[in-house]
């Protein structure tokens, strides 16, 4: 009969350690529970043996641990859905293990089946369901595991699940409608893509044939496309291979924390693009905070996982820089005055006032159904002016091009003669 090493919580709170025997892991478990104990972890002692394949370490001491690596990512969609699940599970009173095993039995894909697995694997080894979490970055972001942490510690998993649940559907509305502004924007930019590539390559060189039967001296700007004509045909390839390693080179410095931080700082001081985002970061984190205040989070604890919603590094920074202040006995509403690209006056106010009576919360969340609706227009106003500018743009070039070929023509009459 296998032998197990096991480290387990008492109830009065000591920590007892030592091995029994079973016939599985789950008559194990039972044994434990059926003492009063709470697992912490247990571990088969098979000394004799190899480490196994899959990641599983035989040996003394050693946690049994099954990790699971799938190519296949779990959509938001899913983990929506997992969420919601779980939540109303928790809220009924189904004890955390049992949920677990119910959400992977009702799993959609067998991806998400085997990370449901794998957190209840993990969860019944005595690990925390935040702790399980973090090992799957892929899947649960640190904002999702910082909320799943402080609704464990504060004894109110099943809601803040709940409100986790509803951030998602609200952030995915959110960025849906930012995609969908610019999607019309970035067909138009790809369309006159092909159609100057192909007035370059395909048109140009017939017309240059006819100039250079007639001789003569072309004028500037036909000279200008033709030159430019002729660049693209005789060097295209390496054109396009020279402008792969360059995006390559700039994504890999934009990957790195300098990079970040300079892009992040140049799109803040862009004159639309800058105040678009840091609207959508301000909107972002006063829900956090308003969700995680309203699940009964403290403050500072709430304060530390809402500037992880916010994305841009250097408004990071700053809010960081303003818990500092709330830690030292500073209101909230003055400590966030230090972000000014972050909260304008009249929102620090707000937030002021609802903190001197008590309903910091619900204002929170008001500000940022207020900041999105908002956003929305505004976002809605520069894709109605980005479309005429960039139609501008488009017929600017190609009537460039139209216009260089026009002028030869009204000269060959002379080349004739």
């Amino acid at each position: 009969m296998p032998v197990y090493q096991y480290r387990a919580l008492q109830a009065d709170g000591g920590i007892a350690e030592g091995q029994l025997e079973a016939g599985g892991r789950q008559e194990a478990f039972r044994q434990m529970e059926g003492r009063g104990w709470r697992p912490i972890s247990l571990a088969e002692r098979t000394d004799h043996e190899p480490k196994r394949p899959g990641g599983v370490i035989a040996g003394a001491g050693a946690p049994f641990k099954l990790p699971f690596r799938t190519g296949q990512r779990i959509s938001g969609r899913t983990l929506e859905n997992f969420t919601r699940l779980l939540a109303s599970l928790l809220a009924a009173g189904v004890p955390l293990s049992r949920a677990l095993v119910i959400l992977q039995r009702e799993a959609s894909t067998p991806a998400a089946q085997a990370k449901w697995k794998e957190l209840h694997d993990l969860v019944a080894d005595g690990m925390s369901l935040a702790d399980a979490m973090g090992k799957s970055p892929e899947t649960f972001p640190r904002v999702y595991v910082a909320m799943v942490e402080a609704g464990e510690t504060g004894g109110f998993l099943d809601v803040v699940l709940g409100q986790i649940a509803d951030f998602q559907a609200r952030e995915k509305e959110l960025r849906s409608k930012v995609l969908t502004a610019l999607f019309y924007p970035t067909i138009l930019l790809v369309l006159a893509s092909c159609v100057l590539t192909f007035l370059l390559v395909f048109f140009i060189p017939r017309f240059q044939a006819v100039f250079a039967g007639f001789g003569g001296h072309l004028p500037l700007l036909t000279r200008i496309v033709v030159g430019v004509s002729g660049l693209l045909r005789s060097y295209g390839p390496l054109l396009a291979l020279g402008l792969a390693i360059t995006v390559y080179l700039v994504r890999s410095w934009l990957v790195s924390a300098t990079g970040r931080r300079a892009w992040e700082g140049l799109i803040l001081r862009a004159p639309v693009i800058g105040q678009l985002a840091a609207q959508f970061a301000m909107a972002r984190f006063c829900r956090m905070l308003g969700t995680l205040l309203g699940a009964g989070v403290a403050l500072i604890n709430g304060l530390n996982v809402a500037r992880r919603s916010i994305g841009n590094q250097i408004l990071v920074d700053a809010v960081s820089n303003s818990i500092d202040q709330v830690k030292e006995g500073k209101a909230l509403g003055l400590s966030l005055a230090d972000c000014p690209t972050l909260f304008s006056g009249a929102t620090l106010e707000m937030i002021s006032v609802a903190e001197e009576s008590g309903r910091l919360d619900q204002e929170l969340v008001r500000i940022a159904n207020v900041t999105e609706g908002d956003l929305d227009r505004r976002l809605k106003t520069a894709v109605a002016m980005a479309e005429p500018l960039m139609l501008f743009c488009i017929a600017a070039f190609i009537g460039t091009i139209f216009i260089s070929m026009v002028i030869p023509i009204f000269t060959l009459q002379e080349y004739i003669k």
